[in-house]
């Protein structure tokens, strides 16, 4: 099914970026304390109680960049990818130094939008997903770009909310580029699929300093962009496709995050409030008011987006591959609820902030997490 040398190509990428991003880290970190990019709790939305450093996501960008030049052959709309996501970068940078206004940031990502857009990174035609009002594929014409810049932008901000609990972020992101590359194997397009290796390789390296008790954040820098290469691959190697799923898939891979951005955009306004204002009612914030500590609620998110990812993947496969995967489904359901089952779970218990402030002893039970979410 797959050429031999294509697929170790694959593996190797993915592994080199990995190693790349876990060597990296620690002189990013370095680089962190000097230049001032440290997150100092000083608001309840943030869960974690010291100074920790962010920033790290300059790991995770060189050590992709880096694999990416390394095993695939840049086309022009590669290019204009990787620089979108300079800028993306170079934005994340200063901001996770000296905070930039939202606005600033705002007009910046779009602009690195249209780098990608310019060199042909666009959604121009889509399978009608309403088939009974005619037309095989809708084509969006002039209206190609706007939408395209939305999608972009959208997604891109979407990744960064939902950097509020140690490693909730990298990780969605990963198993949001595992599942596209899942498929780009699937449909033998071995140039999506280095792309995505090196990715998930790249956020992978990351973990280790990521998860809880964090050593260090992602930042900025890290959250948009990997956001901005969620869209721009997804727009290069699902909405490119001329079937239903060049629709439907990239929107079930990326469900989770865009669900909380849409939803906390909803609520803000229904309430009369600005809704790029920043508040502590997204999921992960919920989940901790219900009781659950960080572990939990980022392992009950990563179960949605895993089942997510799964139901994308199915959506592109036939026959008994789709009773296979059901199958892991329902086997990663299982796993991920016996690890839930194993941490303590008292809904009389007050939030582990709270708990945090109120005894040492509960302190040394409950890491510091959770980077602050930069709402732009």
């Amino acid at each position: 099914m797959f050429d031999r040398t294509s697929v170790t190509q694959v593996i190797l990428a993915l592994g080199v970026s990995m190693l790349l991003s876990f060597a990296l880290t620690p002189l990013v970190k370095r680089l962190a304390y000097k230049i001032g990019a440290v997150d100092i709790p000083k608001d309840k939305r943030r869960m974690h109680d010291h100074p920790i450093p962010r920033l790290g996501g300059l790991a995770i960008f060189i050590g992709f960049v880096i694999t990416v030049l390394a095993f695939a052959q840049p086309d022009r709309q590669l290019r204009g990818i990787l620089l979108g996501a300079c800028l993306i970068v170079a934005v994340g940078v200063v901001d996770d130094s000296h905070p930039l206004g939202a606005g600033i940031k705002f007009i910046l990502q779009i602009v690195a939008a249209l780098i990608a857009v310019w060199h042909g990174v666009i959604i121009q035609t889509i399978a009608n997903p309403l088939p009974f009002l005619g037309g095989e594929y809708w084509d969006f014409g002039v209206m190609a770009v706007p939408i395209t810049v939305i999608w972009i932008v959208a997604v891109t901000n979407s990744v960064n909310l939902i950097d509020g609990l140690d490693g909730l972020a990298d990780g969605v992101s990963t198993i949001a580029a595992l599942t596209m590359l899942v498929i780009a194997l699937l449909l033998q397009n071995m140039e999506m699929a280095i792309i995505c290796a090196a990715l998930v390789g790249a956020c992978v390296g990351f973990i280790p300093y990521n998860r809880n008790p964090a050593k260090m954040f992602m930042g900025d820098t890290g959250a948009t962009f990997l956001g901005y290469m969620l869209a721009t691959v997804s727009v290069t190697g699902l909405f490119k496709l001329y079937a239903i799923i060049s629709f439907i898939v990239p929107f079930i891979i990326l469900g989770f995050p865009i669900y909380d951005t849409a939803s906390a955009f909803t609520r803000r306004i229904l309430k009369g409030q600005n809704p790029m204002k920043a508040d502590r009612s997204h999921t992960h914030h919920k989940l901790i008011d219900m009781g659950m500590n960080q572990k939990q609620a980022v392992a009950t998110l990563y179960l949605v987006a895993g089942v997510l990812g799964l139901c994308a993947v199915m959506i592109v496969t036939t026959g008994y591959v789709k009773m296979i995967l059901s199958a892991a489904a329902l086997v990663g359901v299982a796993y991920t609820a016996a690890r839930i089952a194993r941490y303590p779970h008292d809904h009389s218990k007050p939030p582990a902030r709270q708990k945090e402030e109120k005894t040492a002893e509960s302190r040394s039970e409950i890491s510091p997490d959770s980077p602050e979410e930069k709402e732009t």
